[in-house]
Order: structure tokens, then sequence, then C-alpha cells
């Protein structure tokens, strides 16, 4: 892999990475930009104790624009984008309307491909891999950010979770702070071991494998299950069979399939309701241990893939319980979500 790193008019990173050794990218962002201004700050909720992100500069983000004005496209033919080359394998740059920025953290975005109409599920084998690896150099340089506790990597796919850019992208969040979620996972992780002695995410993956009703798929060095008490109607998580923290302990082998499995996950996604649907839309979340939280190296690296369609043509909404109580309500049992799951693999 090689990365290439400069910087856009208004004085963003834009790092480029390329399969060949002998890429050059040296195109120059001509687009007359005055600074970044965010407002970004971090507000904490006294009752709930969670995060805020206030952010009020992101009303006026860009917002469904036609594809032949795409942000995200390489430039060319006289219009100007985020990425001024004219082609590029992934590209990975400081979000111009970031959530979070300075102090209270950092936002980019993840281009998988060129390619407009394409989608994540359309990448080869070797582009996934390059995808993979640009994920992990952004989680080790952000590790080293002063203010950075936790590295999110997620996509959002599809109009329906909110998506206001149609190109194939990711994100990658470093928060200041520990996320709830994962602040959640570890307190279960220490609970469990000061009353086993054992690993919880060892014994979860474990039990899965070992029940295997809802084991969707399964490789040398990966499994894929619906998780017993799955929130989404379809969701289903991804975990590397021999535990690390994050991105960066992965070994070469588990690097390797890797492609193959999660390529394989997105097209049965795409299966689910049958000829004719749209794109199922979806969100891939990456779950990576905070650098310095206690119980760092009993976190287990995974990634969670769910979509808010239930069925052809219907949508799980978050209403009342789902969204005053934190309570989910899951109409499809997990089981059966598994078994449709295996139903559509690849032939």
């Amino acid at each position: 892999m090689k990365k290439t790193v400069t910087r856009l008019a208004d004085g963003r990173e834009l790092i480029y990475y390329d399969s060949r050794d002998d890429a050059v990218r040296d195109a120059v962002d001509h687009r007359p930009l005055g600074p970044v201004a965010t407002t970004s700050e971090i507000r904490r909720d006294p009752l709930l104790g969670d995060a805020v992100a206030i952010a009020s500069h992101r009303q006026g983000r860009t917002y469904h624009p036609p594809a032949d004005e795409c942000p995200l496209c390489p430039s060319g033919d006289g219009r100007l984008s985020e990425i001024p080359a004219d082609g590029y394998e992934v590209a990975v740059f400081e979000n111009r309307f970031p959530s979070l920025a300075g102090d209270a953290g950092r936002c980019e975005v993840v281009c998988f491909t060129s390619d407009h109409d394409a989608s994540f599920a359309d990448l080869t084998e070797e582009r996934a891999a390059l995808v993979l690896a640009a994920w992990t150099d952004r989680t080790a340089e952000l590790a080293g950010l002063p203010q950075v506790e936790q590295v999110f990597p997620f996509e959002n796919r599809g109009a329906e979770i909110g998506v206001t850019l149609g190109h194939p992208h990711g994100q990658i969040y470093a928060y200041p702070f520990v996320t709830p979620r994962t602040a959640l996972m570890l307190r279960s992780a220490e609970e469990h071991r000061a009353r086993t002695g054992g690993n919880l995410f060892d014994e979860i993956v474990g039990r899965e494998r070992a029940d295997g009703t809802r084991v969707v798929l399964e490789g040398e060095h990966w499994v894929a299950f619906v998780p017993y008490a799955a929130h989404w109607p379809y969701e289903t998580h991804l975990y590397p069979k021999r535990r690390v923290p994050d991105m960066r302990d992965l070994d070469d082998a588990a690097r390797t399939e890797f492609p193959q499995m999660y390529l394989e996950l997105l097209k049965r996604f795409d299966r689910l309701f049958g000829e004719g649907e749209p794109p199922t839309p979806y969100v891939a979340a990456w779950h990576q241990a905070p650098f310095r939280a206690a119980g760092r190296l009993d976190f287990a690296l995974h990634l969670e893939l769910f979509t808010v369609r239930r069925t052809s043509g219907k949508l799980k909404f978050l209403a009342g319980s789902e969204s005053g109580m934190s309570v989910f309500i899951n109409d499809v049992p997990p089981e059966a979500a598994a078994e449709r799951l295996r139903e559509v693999a690849s032939e």
C-alpha cells in the first residue's frame, strides 16, 4: 500500500491510499476556499451522563447534490471536488462539516472508490482489503492525537438511513470520550470477568458457534452471526476468531480473509427482500476498544451490520419505546433472520 498525504485548499488533510507503489498523486486543489469554521462543542447530559455534540455549522452542509456535482467524485472536466485527482482508489479527508473538531475530536470521510454508482458490495476483494488497510492506518494515526479516546469507522448506506451523499463512502469519528455504547460493553465485560474469570466476548462468540442456529457465515478466521438479543430486524455481528482490541492487532491471515467474508455479507443483505427491491439501507459500524480505558485488552474488535428495513417496503422506526426508553422491540426473531441470511448465500 502507498500512502500519499496532501492538503486541500482550505488546509484540511487529504490522504490517498493506493495498491501500487508507483502511484503518483500530485494534483493540487485550486478551489477558492476559505478556512473551515466550526462551532462544535461537547455538552454533558447531567441526568444520563452521556455526551451530545452541538454542531450548528452542519446545517449548511451539502445535501443530495446531483451526480454531476458530487463532491466525492474525482475532479475533472472543469468541475472541482473534494478530491483534486482525476481518479483514485481510496481517499480519506477531513470533513468540511465535522460533528467533532479541535479539542472535541475529529471527523474524516472515507471514499471507497471513485465510481459514483458503485457500492461497497461492488468492490473487488483487493479494493476491500485496501479500505481495511486505510481504516487501520487512520486508527493508528488518530490514536496519536492527545484529545482522541476512541476511533469509530462506519458506513451509512441509503436515503432511509439519512445519507445525504450517494457516492459510496463512510466516515471515521475520533471521539474525545468513550462512547456510551462502548462504556456499557466494557462494564458488562468487567462484571463478567469478576463473576466468572472469563472473557465475555470470547464466551459470546463461542456460544454462538456451538449453537449454530444464528451463525450466518463462518470462515477460518472470522465468524458472522445474528446476536441472541438482536435489536434490529436484520443485524449481523462479524468477529475475528482471534480476539483483538482494535484493527491494528489483526494478523495477516485475518486481513486476507476479511474482504471475502464482508463482501459476501453485504451481497446477502442486498438479496434479503427479493428481486426488484431497491438496495438495502444499512449501517456498518466498527466497534474498537478505547485507547486508554481500563479493560481495553478484554474488548473484542467487531463489526455490526444492520438494516432499518424490516420487510419489503417497510422500515423499522424508533418510536416511543426505543427512542423514549432505549428498549428495542424486534419484529423478526434472530433465528429467522439468520436463516434468511443463509438462504440468500451466493451460489
